[in-house]
């Protein structure tokens, strides 16, 4: 599939089947993540899988993650990654955010949904699952069999704004 289509096809998905994923699925989207471009390829950030039965159920207390079979929580090394040495802007948001887009547009490939979360407890999950000082959660993805049919990949004529609103050409 080309990349827009993939892109297209791939929507936030909030009812899965309880279907788990296989481990070669999962695999292929850790592996989406390992390869993302980061800042000074620095890779400044760490993986936390959640799949097991016990860890799904301690994810609950910190965030809805609408009962999907894996859960990936990506979290920046915030020490780590690159700063911008002119204003000092640290861009550990950045690097989790391509990490996790080539997560979701993988599993999109390999026939899953996905939903992106950034409503969570970090504190919760900060202890819970044991992340150490200078790391910081940044989003938690959800991956799985959708329940439902998804959304079509022609909502995007009616649901985004057109490119002659985005778009500015030489000078804002």
């Amino acid at each position: 599939m080309d990349l827009l289509t993939l892109a297209k096809t791939r929507c936030s998905t909030r009812a899965y089947t309880a279907q788990k994923v296989e481990p070669e699925k999962r695999d292929k989207i850790l592996e989406a993540a390992r390869i993302a471009p980061t800042g000074v390829n620095a890779q400044a950030f760490r993986l936390l899988v959640i799949e097991q039965e016990a860890g799904l159920r301690k994810l609950a207390e910190a965030a809805n993650f609408y009962d999907a079979p894996l859960a990936i929580v990506t979290i920046a090394d915030v020490e780590n990654c690159w700063h911008r040495s002119f204003d000092g802007k640290v861009i550990s948001d950045i690097d989790a955010s391509i990490v996790s887009t080539h997560m979701v547009l993988e599993a999109t490939e390999l026939g899953l949904a996905s939903l992106w979360i950034c409503r969570f407890k970090a504190d919760v999950l900060r202890e819970t699952f044991g992340i150490p000082d200078g790391f910081e959660p940044v989003n938690l993805t959800v991956f799985g069999y959708p329940a439902d049919a998804l959304k079509s990949p022609d909502r995007h004529a009616t649901e985004r704004k057109p490119l002659s609103e985005l778009v500015v050409h030489e000078h804002f």
